[in-house]
């Protein structure tokens, strides 16, 4: 039974990826539109209206933006949390045999598209703090492209896929919480420790009421603002704590089923409508070789499939890891391309990496664009016409 859970819960997970996947596409789309259109003056004084309170002095008035990238998206890092737990304690990748291909292949996949990045642009001072964009690989927008192919990719794939996108989102959040975290706050960081640790306790006594953990959650995210660590750190803190148990009553599942239709049809299509518009208006086209863009575009594309199809196919002739199971190297070297979609996560570390430059930031997201789409569209024509019948070995 536990198996048809797992079964049950990874079907459910990857529908709402999908279908929230090409939400996410279509407010994307909405976003680059209304920031070129009569609307983008109102667009803009929308996502920066001040509507208070001062919960953390070093950034001030919190703002329509603020509320969405501070605030709901510690909701989309509660879910993360959750996934990882899940399939770390409870899940397909629940042994260490399987998910050794997709960490070593992860890692790899963060750390190609850095170097490559840094490469591009030069080691530039100024430039440097953006090495972490092309990190992580957004599993909405990217699986939702592989729902478009239908059944013609093996689920083999589709878990391989969801398991590096939740490792490297692992990676993610430590980046975040080491290096795009400033000026730490020590009464808040203590008051945070002391709510995580209240949390730990009412899960060592058997706790499974989910109120008292989302009052907790509350709490530590306003104290964690505070501290100066990034507050979507909190999301994941919690979802750290909450009890898991075998079933789908357990507190971990009962919170994942009820936020991920939320998180995959409002907050993260949200997000991306606040984040993704950028005025074109007066941009050419040599603006593709400012070393930002450049650097950002390329390590979203060359540096991930690089890092993932390159790790994979050494671990597999090593003996070290398994290929996916009916699976060509075709279709494997598609995924790896798709892993390059790095759209939320990759925009969320460009306004962490360029706080306050909307210059920079333009550019960042232009490079996340250009970087995502290629990718994409690179990865669904490779997956669309790869050969199925060769397994790899």
């Amino acid at each position: 039974m536990t198996g048809a859970r797992t079964a049950s819960a990874l079907r459910d997970f990857l529908a709402d990826e999908a279908a929230g996947g090409i939400v996410l596409i279509g407010a994307a789309t909405l976003a680059m539109i209304a920031a070129n259109s009569p609307l983008a003056d109102a667009y803009f004084h929308a996502l920066h209206i001040e509507t208070g309170p001062v919960i953390a002095p070093a950034i001030g008035p919190m703002t329509v933006h603020l509320w969405i990238n501070d605030a709901l998206m510690a909701l989309f890092f509660l879910l993360v949390g959750l996934e990882i737990k899940r399939e770390l304690i409870g899940g397909e990748r629940a042994s260490a045999e399987r998910r050794r291909l997709p960490m070593i292949a992860a890692a790899a996949g963060m750390i190609c598209p850095a170097l490559l990045y840094l490469a591009i642009t030069g080691g530039a001072a100024t430039l440097r703090p953006g090495w972490a964009i092309p990190a992580a690989t957004d599993i909405a927008f990217a699986i939702g492209v592989l729902a478009l192919l239908g059944p013609r990719i093996p689920p083999s794939l589709k878990l391989f896929l969801t398991t590096v996108a939740i490792v490297d989102d692992m990676g993610a959040v430590a980046i975040i919480a080491v290096f795009y975290s400033h000026g730490l706050v020590l009464l808040g960081l203590a008051g945070a420790a002391m709510v995580a640790g209240g949390m730990a306790l009412m899960n060592r006594f058997g706790v499974v009421r989910l109120w008292p953990y989302l009052i907790g959650f509350v709490l530590l995210w306003v104290l964690v603002l505070m501290s100066g660590v990034h507050a979507t750190i909190a999301g994941v803190v919690t979802a750290m704590l909450i009890p898991i148990g075998t079933d789908d009553a357990s507190p971990l599942h009962r919170l994942e089923h009820a936020l991920s239709p939320w998180v995959a049809f409002a907050i993260v299509p949200l997000f991306g409508f606040a984040n993704a518009g950028v005025a074109l208006g007066g941009t050419s086209l040599a603006i593709f070789a400012e070393p930002l863009v450049l650097g950002i575009a390329l390590a979203l594309f060359l540096g991930k499939q690089i890092g993932i199809f390159g790790s994979v196919r050494i671990a597999v002739r090593l003996g070290v890891a398994r290929a996916p199971g009916g699976a060509s190297w075709a279709q494997i070297y598609g995924v790896a391309l798709l892993a390059g979609i790095g759209f939320t996560m990759s925009l969320f570390i460009g306004g962490l990496a360029f706080p306050g430059d909307d210059a920079m930031m333009d550019e960042v997201k232009i490079g996340v664009l250009a970087g995502s789409v290629l990718s994409a569209v690179v990865g669904f024509l490779v997956l669309r016409f790869a050969p199925s019948e060769t397994h790899a070995r």
